[in-house]
């Protein structure tokens, strides 16, 4: 049996995947999986079922089921926030002056769970 070579090519992620994938809008995207994300461990932590959910939230368990796994529909960043609100997290948005030493503006997502907080973006 002869020997195979591995002709895999491996491209570093630039922290945004839909970014390396070519999305359009790929920060937006970012900013939504992360907001899901934080949705989907509120629902858990407080150990919610699907239509539980749905009741907090105003919406059916098929759409709960969807967040939960990820797709976000056409929810909007507004709504994913109201989410969070009715899930007993507040939601707090901040505008200011980019950083003079960075090339480009940018959006951030700081998640303060358990009194630790974590950026993403």
């Amino acid at each position: 049996m002869a020997n195979k070579t591995n002709d895999t090519k491996v491209t570093e992620s630039s922290g945004n995947v839909f970014a390396d994938l070519g999305f359009p809008s790929a920060d937006r995207e970012q900013l939504k999986a992360k907001l899901m994300l934080e949705i989907y461990r509120a629902i858990k932590d407080r150990g919610l079922t699907q239509t539980q959910a749905g009741e907090i939230l105003g919406i059916q368990q098929p759409h709960v089921s969807a967040l939960m796994n990820g797709r976000s529909g056409n929810y909007s960043l507004g709504r994913l926030f109201e989410f969070l609100n009715a899930l007993g997290h507040d939601v707090e948005i901040t505008v200011r002056p980019k950083d003079p030493r960075s090339l480009a503006a940018q959006t951030s997502v700081w998640c303060n769970r358990d009194g630790s907080v974590k950026q993403y973006g």
